[in-house]
């Protein structure tokens, strides 16, 4: 089964209409990274993984995956959400852990660790929740992280207009509970610190387009030549990165 095939097949199981859409190129993206590092046959954590949906693709293509989230945003706890999504994980062959606290994972046992658009949710750093992921890696196992560019075209030329490059007003006001929406946003510099941080070997770092279904048919290509000169001005970016020989969790700087 190819990316393509995998995607339409999971499209047509997924229980909620509309989410997702052909345009949202993430799917494919994160598949075909997935694919040029791990074989077929390979496990993979989705740590995050809310709704399953990329998971379910991996699934498709071969992969033995799990899957972990706390599923308390506000969308999840609608009356009948968070058990369709289990039910979805379990009818995909996905071994969902619903978990808020202690990762119910063995260690060494993943070929790859997956973040989607994660860790700009943390109110807190990412150090130590990275570190114990990294742990459930096998030696010389794989991150894949994706997050939102803090500073792509729309947030620059917003902050030049004297708008906002944060989450909207209104939906930050009137968002029910504790804030669940973007905390901090990266750059690339950032992912590189990250990766020297966490003791990896940076085997991939680039832009990308996983937000071209928020933009209107006639302003995609102009999107997508202008952010093919400036690569820094695209959507997203997307780490893959390698545990070194010598891995140890990270401690704290000496103060």
């Amino acid at each position: 089964m190819d990316v393509a095939e995998a995607i339409q097949r999971t499209r047509e199981a997924f229980p909620f209409p509309n989410y997702m859409t052909p345009e949202k190129d993430a799917y494919a993206n994160i598949a075909r990274t997935v694919l040029r590092f791990v074989k077929p046959g390979g496990a993979i954590l989705d740590f995050g993984c809310g709704t399953c949906d990329k998971t379910a693709v991996l699934q498709r293509l071969g992969f033995q995956c799990s899957a972990c989230d706390d599923l308390q945003d506000y969308w999840h706890q609608l009356p009948g959400n968070r058990e369709k999504i289990l039910a979805f994980a379990q009818q995909q062959g996905i071994d969902f852990k619903l978990s808020r606290g202690a990762l119910p994972f063995e260690k060494n046992r993943f070929d790859l660790i997956l973040l989607n658009d994660v860790l700009e949710h943390l109110h807190d750093s990412p150090r130590d929740l990275l570190n114990d992921l990294l742990e459930l890696a096998k030696p010389e196992g794989l991150l894949l992280v994706t997050v939102p560019n803090a500073v792509n075209i729309r947030k620059r030329l917003n902050v030049l207009f004297g708008k906002t490059n944060l989450p909207d007003f209104p939906q930050y006001y009137w968002y029910p509970g504790a804030w669940r929406g973007h905390v901090r946003e990266y750059v690339r510099g950032d992912l590189r610190l990250l990766a020297e941080f966490l003791n990896l070997e940076i085997l991939e770092l680039r832009s990308c387009d996983h937000m071209l279904q928020k933009l209107p048919r006639y302003g995609r290509a102009p999107y997508l030549l202008l952010t093919r000169i400036f690569q820094g001005w695209k959507d997203s970016w997307l780490l893959v990165a390698r545990k070194k020989p010598d891995w140890k969790p990270a401690k704290l700087p000496a103060s």
